[in-house]
Parts: structure tokens; sequence; C-alpha cells
């Protein structure tokens, strides 16, 4: 079974657990999520890494069109306009702003205990995909402080957890107002100099 397939079933985009955590983050940056269309997309967005055999390659990073795909046949365009650009990291590559979806998605996943996260990635073997991509994206990088660099470069899952979890609560802070993302890296040329990607 591929990681991709996984992650959906039993780890970090797990389909009967990520959502919810997914509503919460929702309600922290806006209200109650009352629309069905927004629980749809809560439930959708992911279902693109089913098949696919890395959740931070490039296959993985492309799936966002299969939860955009299903909210278009149901809800019309804008539907799956507003799941296609959950992604930074595609909004980044592709030159457009990311929606409200995406930072409940990354409130979800500051909002999952680490113990629950932690084994369900382990499970899947997402743990190490995760751990080494997100060296690579904070090397070098302004946006991170000292503290959150220093626990990216732990080899201790927990601590590792911490500093990401942190890092991705101030991303959200900073930027959910629509302030431009310089943070986030994209194979784009005019992403040059940015920082870290991200689902």
């Amino acid at each position: 079974m591929r990681i991709g397939t996984k992650s959906v079933l039993f780890g970090a985009h797990c389909f009967f657990i990520h959502p919810f955590f997914v509503a919460a983050g929702w309600c922290c940056t806006r209200r109650f999520p009352w629309d069905v269309r927004l629980w749809a997309a809560f439930f959708v967005h992911d279902l693109g890494y089913l098949g696919c055999p890395n959740v931070e390659g490039p296959e993985g990073e492309e799936h966002v069109r299969l939860g955009a795909r299903i909210m278009g046949l149901l809800f019309g365009r804008s539907w799956a306009d507003f799941t296609l650009r959950h992604s930074r990291y595609w909004a980044k590559k592709h030159g457009v702003s990311v929606s409200e979806l995406c930072y409940a998605d990354k409130l979800a996943f500051v909002l999952t205990p680490g113990w629950l996260y932690l084994p369900m990635v382990r499970a899947t073997g997402e743990l190490a995909e995760y751990m080494a991509k997100s060296r690579d994206r904070q090397a070098g990088c302004a946006a991170f402080n000292e503290t959150e660099r220093a626990q990216l470069e732990s080899g201790d899952p927990v601590i590792w957890l911490r500093g990401l979890q942190g890092y991705t609560r101030r991303w959200v802070a900073e930027h959910r107002n629509g302030r431009a993302d310089t943070w986030t890296i994209s194979a784009a040329p005019s992403a040059e100099g940015s920082c870290i990607g991200g689902e």
C-alpha cells in the first residue's frame, strides 16, 4: 500500500479524524461551520493523496486536484477553487492566494495532539518524510525562530513536532488576514528566496 493511501486511511490525513480537526481549525479562524459545503470540503480536500507514492514529493503536492474535482462536481467552480487552494505550496507554485480552507487545515495540524498524531505518522511511514523535509526547508530560513530551528533539527519526534506546530501556528497568525506569504517556498521562479513549503 502506498504511503499516500496509508495517510488517508490511518495517517496524518485520516479521513475519519483529520476533517474534525479542520472543522476545529475553522472555528478558530472564523465561526462554527454550519454550511454543509464546508463539511464536504473538510472531508474531501486531502483524498488526492490516495495512491500517491509520497506526501511531500511531486505526486503528493498535486493531491489538491482530486478534492477540487469532487467539490466542483457537487457544488460548482467556486467550491472547486476553494478546495484547490487549500495548499500553500500549490498556491505559491501557481501564483494564487490560499483559500480560507488553508488556515483551517494548518490549524488542524496544530490542534492534533502529539499522542494521536505521532503514532499515526509512524504507522504510515510519513514521519521520516516529514522530518526530513522540514529540516531541508528550514535550512537558512529566517522565518523560523531559534527555538523552532533547534526543535526541527532534533531527532526526537516529540520535540520536532512541537517546533513545527509552533511555526505553523505563527504562519497562520501572520497570514490569515491576507498578508502576502513570503515564508512559503515553491519551485516557481518568482518564489526564490522564500522559506518553507507545506501541503
